[in-house]
């Protein structure tokens, strides 16, 4: 079993990003979906070998543009979501995911936490921990083949 803290669109509210850094010790990964990348930094000093940070489009200098997970021998999909047209439809983003071989994809962008599937692609996105609105993050478990994604909200700063 993995378990996962994704979180999405930050946008310079450390505040928010210290509410649940308490959790970063102990999950198996860290993943920042944009838009605040720099915001975890610091976590990534502390937890080098299980953060990823993806770039967003507000993010100019720090994050990857997208990157696959393997956990549990399942694969995942990281990115921020702009490069496919997410705030339109998922159906690029799952097509990415299927062109990679991953069974999800997590994204973020909208600002709008969600999960469902979409042409065979469980897509992820935890919302926003920004205050443009209700804060939110995503705790993932991978065990074996089952995917299980909560979005747990959190109180604004």
């Amino acid at each position: 079993m993995k378990t996962f803290v994704i979180l999405s669109d930050s946008h310079g509210r450390r505040g928010n990003v210290k509410k649940i850094e308490h959790l970063f010790g102990e999950n198996d990964f860290i993943v920042h979906l944009g838009d605040g990348s720099s915001d975890l930094k610091e976590t990534f000093s502390n937890y080098p070998d299980k953060t990823f940070i993806m770039k967003g489009n507000c993010d100019f200098c720090y994050g990857m543009e997208e990157y696959v997970i393997e956990a549990e021998g399942v694969r995942i999909l990281c990115c921020h979501g702009h490069k496919y047209g997410v705030k339109r439809t998922l159906i690029k983003l799952a097509a990415r995911a299927r062109e990679l071989g991953c069974d999800a994809a997590l994204y973020g962008h909208t600002h709008t936490a969600r999960i469902e599937e979409v042409e065979g692609v469980l897509t992820i996105n935890p919302g926003a921990l920004s205050s443009y609105s209700e804060p939110s993050y995503c705790y993932l478990v991978v065990n074996g083949s089952k995917l299980t994604p909560v979005i747990v909200p959190i109180a604004a700063s």
